[in-house]
């Protein structure tokens, strides 16, 4: 059953509609004017993104090679005093460097900088 809205509450109805329907409007010709020119952003993103990989490949070569010397220093700790499990830590910490170069130099190749 429907029940009868008073007058006042039909006009606030009847306004929130009417201010929904005009933000949504604006919105979407904000919307349509800042899409105009999305290739040239998209273009001037990729030129940006392109021009840091040498700078973040650089960085993680330096990365690798601090942590090969720290895992260096602590295998030959390890060896010194006798350990059993020296090979597991050697093969760890030269694994992890390899893996910092080879995913440097496999993204450095893959977007072609």
């Amino acid at each position: 059953m429907k029940t009868k809205l008073p007058n006042y509450r039909k006009g606030i109805l009847r306004l929130v509609r009417w201010t929904s329907t005009v933000v949504y409007l604006f919105l979407a010709y904000q919307q349509a004017a800042f899409a105009q020119d999305g290739n040239a952003g998209i273009n001037q993103a990729t030129s940006q993104v392109k021009s840091y990989f040498d700078t973040g490949t650089n960085l993680m070569y330096a990365i690798g090679a601090i942590i090969g010397l720290v895992g260096a220093i602590k295998v030959y700790k390890k060896w010194n005093d006798g350990e059993h499990d020296t090979g597991k830590v050697a093969s760890s910490w030269f694994g992890s460097c390899i893996f910092l170069v080879v995913v440097a130099t496999v993204l450095k190749s893959f977007f072609g900088v």
